[in-house]
């Protein structure tokens, strides 16, 4: 698509600078001038000109549409780490199965790595109905030129409907690099997965706009339809020990597992306390907190609960504490059976990656803050009292 001002036209009225809602459109010698770094083609602007001095034309698509009847399956990329298959992998298989019920299909897993036929039945168990193994010495731990190689010829051979990947680290470096070779639509960070009922395809949802709306967002012209999902925000399937399924075995040419980078050393991060992404107990500090030393409070409370501890993107982007404690949009989505906010206002980017904690505590000064809007309990309070005064007193009843 192209943009552009048809200057006879135009009378430097200014409607369309009023129209845009991304700021791309200035007056300069009476005449609308347009940013095209800040224009991502919205089209408001257009109605808005009574005079019909603003042009968007489409250019015909050169990419060939792919026969869609050829696709069918979902697919779950499995991540693992040091052989071992991580949470986000079986939250996907679950709604996957939830997924393909309505599609009438089966669910397939892809495994990339070595030595992990010992992994297969769990899978199975947690809802797959196939898995697609791939093993090898040189592909053990993850690097994104072989894995994007393997799952790109994976995809091109059996032709998957829709492909779920975990957006983790791991995820979101590979399954970008495989949209872009296949030439298919990804949406990143959904927070929710549904098909259409009548044109049965992916309805993908996320927050957009800076967290302010949820957006669903399709790919009805290519295949696969391609989306990431954060951890923690679909529940895993109980395990079905009666469940059997059949194992795919794919080998392919060393060119193919080749990379231009070497995997020198992998450093696992220690945690002081508990995993945030596991953790069944988070407490969290926002700017509230006032400071970096002030976690230490944090610190104390969730060592006596056998918690983690986590923080707001404003305490993280001051330096407070290490972004790897992050909890929301731009951090990690927790789903933990408690989730105490201390300090912490509750904007919606924040909300985004803790709402989903079966009990939520805030502890807020401002009684107007937005996190009472989600909490099941809200005290009103100076945290720099109550928490110490909840430490001191868990610490008692613990101990009984």
């Amino acid at each position: 698509m192209s943009i552009q001002i048809i200057l006879e036209k135009c009378t430097g009225c200014a409607l369309c600078v009023k129209a845009c809602p991304f700021d791309a459109i200035r007056i300069m010698d009476k005449k609308a001038v347009i940013d095209l770094n800040k224009c991502n083609l919205c089209g408001a602007c257009v109605p808005a000109c009574k005079l019909k001095a603003i042009l968007i034309e489409k250019s015909e698509s050169r990419i060939e549409k792919p026969d869609l009847k050829n696709y069918k399956g979902i697919w779950v990329f499995i991540e693992q780490k040091n052989s071992l298959i991580q949470s986000v992998s079986y939250e996907l298989l679950g709604k996957a199965r939830d997924l393909a019920k309505k599609l009438s299909c089966e669910v397939s897993g892809v495994l990339i790595g070595n030595g992990l036929d010992d992994q297969l039945d769990e899978l199975f168990w947690r809802g797959a109905d196939n898995i697609y193994l791939v093993q090898a010495p040189e592909i053990t731990h993850f690097q994104d030129e072989p894995y994007t190689n393997i799952l790109v010829k994976l995809i091109q051979e059996y032709k998957p409907e829709i492909v779920l990947c975990g957006a983790t680290a791991i995820g979101r470096s590979l399954i970008s690099r495989v949209a872009v070779k296949i030439k298919a639509g990804l949406t990143a960070d959904c927070t929710g997965l549904d098909i259409d009922p009548d044109k049965k395809i992916l309805l993908q949802t996320r927050p957009a706009f800076g967290g302010n709306i949820m957006a669903t967002i399709i790919s009805p012209n290519f295949r696969p339809q391609m989306a990431t999902v954060r951890h923690k925000v679909m529940q895993p399937l109980e395990p079905d020990k009666k469940r059997k399924g059949k194992v795919i075995r794919e080998s392919f040419d060393s060119p193919v597992y080749a990379s231009r980078t070497k995997l020198l050393d992998i450093v696992e991060e220690i945690e002081s306390l508990v995993n945030l992404a596991e953790a069944d107990i988070i407490v969290s500090g926002g700017r509230g907190m006032g400071g970096p030393d002030n976690f230490k409070l944090l610190e104390e409370f969730a060592h006596v609960l056998g918690a983690a501890v986590g923080a707001s993107r404003a305490a993280v982007d001051s330096g407070w504490m290490p972004y790897s404690h992050q909890v929301g949009q731009t951090g990690r989505t927790v789903a933990p059976k408690i989730y105490i906010a201390c300090g912490i206002s509750g904007q919606i980017q924040h909300l985004v990656g803790m709402q989903s904690a079966k009990i939520i505590v805030a502890i807020n000064k401002d009684p107007d803050a937005p996190i009472f809007k989600v909490a099941t309990y809200g005290i009103v309070a100076d945290l720099f009292q109550i928490v110490p005064a909840l430490t001191k007193k868990f610490q008692e009843r613990l101990k009984k």
